[in-house]
């Protein structure tokens, strides 16, 4: 009996830590590849860099280091015409010439026997060359002593691989005030949008430069990663690639194996950094483990021992360094998170904030003097926004809790309200807000709570619709004339309504759409194109201050995919896509530039069929090129998450067991208030659209950004 008892003791405990114990591979396919970063790594500074092939790494043409009077324009010229010179020689070699220099018979010998004549000509258009980063990679070595055993100890916690702690090294050099030229930022290099869906990112603070709350969110992305691919090299390749795009990777080449999808898989976005995201982990793994090999004796940062003090009110930045009697510039150190705004005293220290503060500071002492330190229960009111790249109007009013229409109009805008990036607008002042000063007189009472944006809450007065109701059946069963009803909701088509559409009973209920299925209309740029989507895979800093600019990432491009989001956006085989949440026949004939009833016809579908998440529809590009229809489609689902998460954080997740007779659209926006994509992220290896009794999900939780302590603007 107790060999029986300790033997599933032991199971359940292998059970909970089954993601711990995949490991990583090094195939030895791959270890030219890594050899190739290990030298980057290493050997060659952000002085200098190796000219190479970049499809064979161990093909190494010529390591070079750059003058430091160098203007940036001449290092770029400079490594051009070394890289022509390359071109030159392959040409010749392309050519089958037989009367070699010296200096070309070294280039041919750093190619296999027999590399064949197409080949050196392929070489010729791809010479490529890579910044060093040896002087970096050992500045991360030294800061990773203050975190890297906090990270261990948080990822063994959660069942993690310790070994992804080194990640850090490949994407900040443990930087933790890390920003990027694409838009990543923190220690952890987590683009925005991806960002949100873990952490707070507001105008006062920014937890992707907070080390401690980044490294749970990268966790629970590295989780849901390997949730998904059942593959740590896939799940660390997806941390820069996409989820989506590495589920796709790997059903396209019907396998996980890492070697074969770096070597075979082609795709538009998968570029050099994707490609290369695994093998340069390898790489910082093997150097992180024996530092001293490589940079010889290493003093590393003390562990960082900061104590955390919670604030119950708004504190100015200039308040708690008085109270604490500690230098403000130490304290702006160890709260990374809090923004400009909170240390030039524009903004307060947000209540509810973890404030961190030295070790040796008596917390006791601290405490009595801030009840005498000056604090508000309000933040101070915002008075004016600067507009940045991808806002619109009406995700900047609901940053502010304020009315579209109020905003508008104080800045004379007429519709489509057109802003451009950099246009600053005058934000109205909400009451119970704090003058626009950092020393104020203390608040009278809370600033008003903002009304939530609908998402599709069902009280008694509302119906949501289920597989199989009709307008006239809905309409009969509570009392009501068919006409009644379209106009109640403005149905025009009385022959569409769809599963989970919440319908409005009574005029006083009349529903607004879920959040999920509307998008501002206003605009600030034009959709990106694919190209534009490209440019993080294109980036080749030339010189160490070109390389600052694009951030501190020892890979080019690399960072935090820039959505948590799944779903699959792209073009099949067929001119064929898979539905998502959110998306409409109208919203299809938009993108393609087409009419709806094109898109009906060519699916064979009546005005009547309902469009189906999962479900495979055909395309129409005869207006439009696939990439274009990608890079509108992506744009659109990611103007909705980033308006949803201007309105909402997430405050945590619970669990659900569906039972029969459960729909998906019920559960998610009648009983939980969240939109179908949330739902999505949260448990993107179950098919929504097949959903039996007995599955599990994670239900995440929502509040308002305003509705608590840890909200978002406040």
């Amino acid at each position: 009996m107790f060999h029986r008892l300790l033997l599933l003791l032991v199971l359940a405990f292998a059970t909970t830590h089954v993601l711990a114990s995949d490991g990583f591979p090094r195939p030895a396919e791959l270890e030219r590849d890594i050899a190739f970063w290990r030298r980057i790594y290493t050997e060659v500074g952000t002085d200098g860099g190796l000219i190479h092939d970049p499809v064979r790494l161990d093909v190494v043409y010529e390591k070079i280091r750059l003058p430091a009077d160098l203007s940036p324009k001449e290092r770029s010229n400079r490594i051009d015409d070394i890289k022509r010179k390359y071109s030159r020689i392959l040409d010749r070699l392309a050519a089958g010439a037989t009367d070699l220099s010296a200096e070309e018979q070294r280039v041919h010998d750093l190619w296999p026997k027999g590399t064949r004549r197409s080949r050196f000509e392929q070489a010729s258009e791809e010479v490529r060359f890579q910044l060093g980063q040896a002087d970096r990679f050992l500045e991360g070595v030294i800061r990773s002593g203050a975190y890297k055993p906090h990270i261990e100890k948080t990822f063994a916690k959660m069942g993690l691989p310790t070994e992804l702690a080194a990640l850090p090294h490949v994407e900040s050099s443990f930087n933790t005030y890390a920003y990027s030229k694409v838009g990543a930022a923190g220690m952890w290099q987590f683009m925005r949008a991806t960002g949100r869906r873990f952490m707070r990112i507001d105008s006062v603070v920014d937890e992707r430069l907070d080390p401690y709350v980044a490294t749970e969110a990268a966790g629970k992305f590295l989780e849901q990663n390997y949730i998904v691919l059942d593959s740590w090299p896939l799940a660390l390749t997806a941390y820069n690639h996409g989820t989506a795009g590495m589920r796709r990777a790997k059903e396209q080449m019907g396998t996980s194996d890492i070697t074969t999808i770096v070597r075979n898989y082609s795709s538009r976005s998968f570029g050099f950094a994707s490609r290369n995201f695994y093998v340069a982990f390898l790489a910082a793994l093997e150097i992180d483990a024996d530092p001293a090999r490589f940079f010889g004796p290493i003093k590393l940062d003390p562990v960082d021992n900061s104590q955390t003090l919670s604030l119950a009110n708004y504190v100015p930045a200039t308040q708690l360094a008085a109270a604490l009697q500690v230098d403000r510039d130490l304290l702006r150190k160890l709260n990374p998170s809090l923004l400009p705004s909170v240390w030039n005293g524009s903004r307060h220290v947000p209540r509810g904030f973890d404030f961190r503060i030295p070790a040796s500071v008596d917390m006791n002492a601290v405490v009595a003097r801030l009840s005498n330190a000056a604090s508000f229960d309000a933040q101070v009111a915002d008075t004016h926004h600067k507009v940045g790249k991808g806002e619109t109007l009406s995700v900047i009013a609901s940053r502010y809790g304020v009315s579209m229409n109020q905003l508008a109009e104080m800045n004379g805008l007429r519709r489509p309200y057109q802003i451009r990036i950099g246009q600053v607008l005058t934000l109205p002042v909400k009451p119970g807000a704090a003058p626009p000063t950092a020393a104020v007189a203390q608040a009278e009472k809370e600033p008003p709570k903002r009304e939530a944006v609908p998402t599709g809450v069902v009280g008694s007065e509302k119906y949501v619709v289920k597989r199989g109701d009709t307008l006239s059946r809905i309409a009969s069963r509570h009392g009501l004339t068919e006409q009644a009803l379209m106009d109640m909701n403005d149905i025009r088509n009385r022959n569409f309504v769809y599963e989970g559409q919440v319908l409005a009973l009574v005029a006083s209920a009349r529903v607004a759409p879920p959040v999920e299925a509307s998008v501002p209309v206003d605009t600030v740029t034009p959709a990106p194109t694919a190209e534009v989507a490209a440019v993080a895979e294109a980036v080749e800093p030339a010189s160490e201050k070109e390389a600052e600019e694009i951030g501190p990432t020892l890979l080019p491009g690399a960072q935090a995919a820039s959505s948590a989001d799944p779903a699959d956006y792209s073009v099949h085989d067929g001119n064929t896509i898979r539905v998502q949440a959110a998306e409409t026949i109208g919203h299809y004939a938009e993108w393609l530039e087409v009419r709806g009833s094109q898109v009906r016809k060519l699916n064979r579908m009546t005005a009547a069929t309902p469009v189906v998440i999962g479900r495979k529809l055909k395309m129409d590009f005869s207006k439009v090129t696939p990439d274009q229809f990608e890079a509108r489609r992506t744009a659109y689902h990611r103007q909705l998450q980033e308006a949803f998460f201007t309105e909402f954080r997430i405050s945590g997740d619970v669990s659900h067991t569906v039972k029969s007779g459960e729909s998906i659209w019920v559960l998610a926006q009648q009983r939980y208030n969240i939109p179908i994509w949330l739902l999505r992220q949260y448990n993107p290896d179950v098919d929504l659209g097949a959903v039996r009794p007995g599955t599990k999900l994670v239900i995440p939780t929502v509040a308002p950004v305003n509705g608590g302590a840890a909200g978002g603007s406040d």
